[in-house]
């Protein structure tokens, strides 16, 4: 699939964002003319469907481009998957992307957090404060689609990466987190868990470098259980009831800032 705008920005009178920086799956001719890799192997590794879930927020941005073509939750410098190391070992390229192809995605990289800062300058404006969730998905079938799921005490189906946050946040957190492992989940609660899995990618590392005392962002990585990692299919009642969880986990943010 060819590339369009890269990515969406909508805004509201809120003071939280939610972003979804991998759902996009497309490419510019360029990178499409050169990628080596199969769609459905690049489909499962990015995060398809997170961008129904940013709705818990009147700002968002839903990025439409690949992590394939840049990946915005890594530093600039490795931004660009050039070999299989820096990709799980999938071999993606025909040949070495050649360095004006590089240039290319590494200008969209900066104008994405020069659009993302603004975005987040424009919030702290309205509120004096902004939070950030950054909702992600990931894999926990790696040995194929018939193996075993990969072990629930490493793979919590929700890790918030917390990491990078300031102590000075800790009630936002404890407040969004709270609220996730706490609501129903069809007969069960949610195995809601901080930094096991992941800890935080360069997107919150940045904000919440950037921002300090005005504003923090989580990182909020989704076991797929809402959806086949090998065919893509989705469960729409599973992602419903994610998507709930999470405005209700929003709703609690809100209510905490408040106290602020």
């Amino acid at each position: 699939m060819t590339a369009g705008s890269p990515w969406t920005i909508e805004t509201g009178d809120d003071p939280i964002i939610a972003t979804a920086i991998h759902a996009g799956h497309d490419l510019r001719a360029d990178v499409s003319e050169l990628m080596k890799l199969a769609e459905a192997d690049r489909l499962r590794e990015e995060d398809p469907f997170t961008d129904r879930w940013v709705g818990a927020a009147a700002n968002t941005i839903v990025v439409h481009r690949s992590r394939f073509e840049l990946d915005l939750n890594r530093p600039r410098e490795k931004a660009i998957y050039v070999v299989p190391d820096d990709a799980w070992g999938l071999d993606i390229w025909q040949s070495k992307p050649p360095d004006e192809m590089v240039a290319g995605s590494l200008r969209i990289y900066d104008e994405f957090y020069d659009e993302l800062g603004a975005l987040c300058d424009q919030v702290v404006d309205a509120h004096g404060h902004v939070v950030v969730l950054d909702i992600h998905s990931y894999n926990h079938r790696r040995g194929g689609p018939t193996a075993p799921v990969d072990d629930p005490e490493l793979n919590p189906e929700i890790n918030l990466g917390t990491e990078s946050i300031p102590s000075s946040w800790r009630s936002i957190v404890d407040a969004f987190g709270g609220t996730m492992a706490e609501l129903p989940f069809f007969d069960d609660v949610l195995d809601v868990r901080e930094n096991v899995k992941f800890k935080g990618g360069a997107m919150t590392r940045w904000i919440n470098s950037r921002y300090q005392e005005r504003g923090c962002s989580i990182a909020v990585e989704m076991k797929k259980i809402h959806m086949d990692e090998w065919t893509g299919d989705l469960d729409e009642s599973i992602t419903a009831a994610i998507g709930q969880i999470i405005d209700a986990a929003a709703e609690s943010v809100r209510a905490c800032l408040a106290e602020r």
